[in-house]
């Protein structure tokens, strides 16, 4: 045996350990998923032992895997997990068990989707028209990234490629690239722009209506005054399920604008995008199948584990154009297309196999209730702040699962109290609310995006809402 052939036998490989770790590991997840079915009385705090662990040097030698992931498990225990019942903040994830598989399952095969992957390549294809088709867009063609910002982003590459076909090689001269979106939409827009060199300075920031809903008139008009004066329009971006409301653009009247200009239109449904498959929303999306691109995040609303974000394309060309480069570890055969030619990434894991494994374990239908039961339960909150003597909804009905809403103290100002309130609904940790300001009106901004979210959860916000705020009147 040669001196190199000997570390093969070294302790980074598990052995005769392998079944015990998997059994342990086995039973943390089964354990994590059980005390995700009822809600915990409280958010842990950060003890004295995770600030040692989090403080310790680089160790030398191991403990084995069961104590290091005994040490992990504590260490989620007391960091915030999206996937517990009542977590309102942001748009978080639900961690759907039939994915956490998934996901395991692929991690541990380790294959890349950037390069050849054999059958994982056909179950990707696969999964990208079952998205396609759940929400009703036309697939041409399409690819899984780590999130919205990075769909956004290849969206906009096509576009920037469509506008100015040189701009790879050439960059932009001296043309003046303009975008638009609504003065909602999501930061990851501003950000994209940037990152593709086109200036957050060209981003036009659309207004919006009193549903505030993208103006397609206002567009218009925008897109009129910037052709005059020599500008070019890369892309619109409307937005299916803004951030900080839920508002869905008018899609429709939007494609109408971009037919008219020639101009590229991505549709951001990061969030709101798969609510297109519910009977009571999906109304809302109509127009969606003439859109060029469309983005949706599965590790959202479709309630799977991050990161899982799918991009949409009307046209495979359209991302070939905008990523291909020639490799001479890649050779090119003629009406062959490598799989990193329609990507950003060269290392990019198998994400889509825990939506695939979602979708075929559960069926399209079940998802399609359990956004439902989250769009009933937004209502319902509504209504219930609509009755409370102490609350006040900022905005009619949602059209999706986003509740604008604010607690009115009997003395003082009503925004400091808001924005008060959530720093400390966020100690006590029953609940998980964060803040928001909507047209410079402090709130709060509870979420409903969880499979597991049940009425009493809901109401909980408005329970717990009430007694804290009581006690900050009162400190």
């Amino acid at each position: 045996m040669t001196h190199a052939e000997g570390f093969s036998e070294l302790a980074v490989q598990l052995q005769e350990q392998r079944q015990e770790a998997l059994h342990h590991g086995l039973e943390l997840v089964g354990s994590a998923w059980r005390s995700f079915d009822q809600p915990r009385p409280a958010q842990p705090p950060i003890s004295e032992h995770t600030l040692e662990i989090a403080d310790a040097p680089l160790p030398g030698t191991g403990v084995g895997v069961p104590a290091a992931l005994d040490v992990a498990a504590h260490i989620l225990d007391e960091s915030l997990a999206h996937a517990r019942p009542r977590y309102f903040g942001y748009i978080g994830s639900s961690g759907l068990e039939s994915a956490v598989l998934a996901d395991a399952l692929a991690t541990s095969h380790d294959t890349n989707l950037a390069a050849e992957s054999a059958a994982a390549y056909l179950v990707e294809q696969q999964a990208l028209r079952w998205m396609a088709e759940y929400v009703g867009y036309p697939l041409g063609g399409g690819t899984f990234t780590s999130g919205g910002m990075q769909s956004n982003l290849t969206a906009l590459m096509a576009a920037r490629t469509r506008a100015f076909p040189l701009s790879r090689v050439d960059g932009l001269a001296d043309a003046v690239p303009v975008l638009y979106a609504s003065s909602d939409a999501h930061s990851s827009i501003e950000r994209a722009v940037e990152v593709l060199g086109l200036g957050s300075g060209n981003l036009r920031r659309v207004p919006i209506d009193e549903h505030r809903r993208m103006d397609p008139r206002a567009l218009s008009a925008m897109l009129d005054r910037d052709v005059d004066a020599g500008r070019v329009p890369v892309a619109v971006v409307a937005t299916a399920g803004t951030t900080i409301t839920g508002a869905v653009d008018p899609l429709a009247a939007i494609a109408d604008v971009c037919a008219d200009h020639g101009v590229w239109m991505h549709v951001d449904g990061a969030y709101g995008l798969p609510a297109a498959a519910s009977s009571s929303a999906g109304l809302l999306f109509a127009g969606l199948d003439r859109a060029d691109s469309a983005s949706v995040d599965a590790h959202k609303w479709m309630f799977v584990p991050k990161a899982c974000s799918v991009l949409l394309v009307r046209d495979q060309e359209s991302l070939t154009r905008a990523f291909r480069h020639d490799a001479s570890y890649m050779v090119e055969e003629e009406g062959y297309r490598h799989p990193v030619d329609g990507t950003l990434e060269y290392s990019r894991p198998f994400r889509s196999l825990k939506l695939w494994t979602a979708f075929r374990a559960h069926g399209a239908d079940a998802f399609r209730d359990a956004i439902e039961r989250n769009l009933l339960l937004a209502r319902h909150l509504h209504g219930l702040a609509s009755e409370h003597p102490r609350f006040e909804p900022l905005l009619p009905p949602p059209d999706l699962s986003i509740v604008p809403l604010r607690r009115i103290p009997s003395t003082g100002d009503v925004d400091a109290h808001n924005m008060r309130l959530a720093r400390e609904l966020q100690k006590d940790g029953r609940v998980y609310v964060t803040s928001a300001v909507i047209d410079g009106v402090a709130c709060l901004r509870p979420c409903i995006v969880n499979y597991r979210t049940r009425t009493a959860d809901v109401e909980a916000i408005l329970d717990v809402a009430d007694e804290v705020g009581a006690k900050i009147e009162n400190a």
